[in-house]
């Protein structure tokens, strides 16, 4: 029997969570930013993470365009964006489960502890489905419901994820999980998938928020070229990665094995910024910068949130002053602001702070495209 649907949120923001993410930057800060501008304006986010600066964009009825190299940000940012109803994401989750074609399950000790044997089927006969066509509106936001629930704690009451207990921000690497369960004698549960995906569907979706143009992109911002964008902006917000916040992939890498990637940890992406210093880093925002403003209109905006994490002994601060120096295009600095420490709200590097360590400040670079 189908559980009976929670009750919705009206918010049309609820949205933006519909997927965990490491770089969750604070839907406020993106919304503040773009306070007064015109509906006929760009806004792009070059490191778009989640979405979260597109999706601040859509509220306020603002076209944009998000790049990202990780194809697991890039799905759940176009899944928030796209236009459609909970019960179209109902209805495609149904009609694949439906065909209950043969399929070829994971093999392995991971596997068999972390889903169910039902659950694992239906998630891989989801997978099979959403990999063959995910050309609606629909299928793309349920491949990024499904990436939200592929995995997370387990709960008393109904459950919300699909997995045995795990984080819900990143998934646990292979041996560390099976020696958690193992020593915690904890077996997978049955999920009915289609239960979960019709409540978290009606969470998320039955607020619409205003339709605006928009375009998510799995790229390489330091490569790709902008000019064919068919837009140019005048407002840019975004949240590099911090200087050797490197595992974006691994550490999402059920998501991965989701969206068509190995069954195994992949412990590199070929299409991530270098960290093997502090100066190379710089020199590779400074070529995104670069390409950036190449596509931007006179007098564009910069906002860029930056900070650091305590694994690496850099200064974000001269980091990114230097890459902006090296761009050694017309961008000029305009202000500098402290943005508070990262244990404050929902920061990149609060993600990775070990308990007895102090916080790191983060700032925010204001800077302007003359001519």
């Amino acid at each position: 029997m189908r559980s009976k649907p929670r009750k919705t949120l009206s918010k049309p923001d609820a949205r933006n969570a519909i997927c965990p993410y490491f770089t969750m930057f604070p839907l406020s800060v993106p919304s503040k930013q773009l306070r007064g501008v015109g509906s006929s304006e760009w806004v792009l986010d070059p490191f778009c993470g989640r979405g979260t600066t597109n999706y601040a964009a859509r509220l306020i009825g603002i076209p944009s365009v998000g790049i990202d190299s990780s194809p697991i940000a890039a799905a759940i940012a176009e899944g928030k964006m796209v236009d459609t109803s909970p019960e179209a994401i109902e209805n495609a989750c149904l009609e694949i489960l439906a065909n209950n074609d043969d399929v070829d399950l994971p093999e392995g000790e991971f596997w068999g502890l972390c889903y169910h044997p039902s659950t694992l089927k239906a998630i891989v006969l989801l997978r099979k489905a959403l990999l063959q066509d995910c050309s609606s509106p629909e299928r793309k936001a349920l491949r990024s419901l499904l990436l939200g629930i592929l995995h997370g704690p387990r709960n008393k009451g109904v459950p919300s994820y699909l997995s045995n207990q795990m984080p819900r921000t990143y998934a646990a690497k292979p041996d560390y999980a099976v020696r958690f369960w193992t020593e915690r004698q904890l077996c997978p549960a049955p999920v009915e998938v289609a239960n979960v995906v019709s409540r978290k569907a009606q969470y998320y979706f039955a607020s619409t928020p205003p339709k605006v143009p928009f375009r998510i992109i799995c790229a390489d911002s330091r490569v790709l070229d902008f000019s064919k964008l068919g837009a140019r902006f005048s407002r840019i917000v975004t949240s590099p990665p911090y200087f050797g916040m490197r595992t974006y992939v691994p550490d999402q890498w059920l998501r991965w094995w989701f969206l068509g990637g190995p069954e195994t940890v992949v412990y590199r992406h070929p299409d991530q910024i270098a960290h093997s210093s502090a100066y190379e880093f710089a020199e590779q925002l400074a070529c995104i910068w670069r390409n950036v403003a190449g596509a931007c209109l006179p007098g564009a905006k910069f906002m860029i949130r930056f900070g650091g994490i305590h694994d690496r002994k850099a200064n974000p601060k001269e980091i990114m002053l230097s890459s902006l120096r090296e761009a050694k295009c017309q961008l000029r600095l305009l202000t500098v602001r402290s943005a508070g420490l990262s244990s404050v709200g929902k920061r990149q590097a609060e993600q990775f702070k070990r308990t007895l360590q102090t916080p790191i400040e983060e700032f925010d670079f204001h800077v302007r495209v003359e001519g």
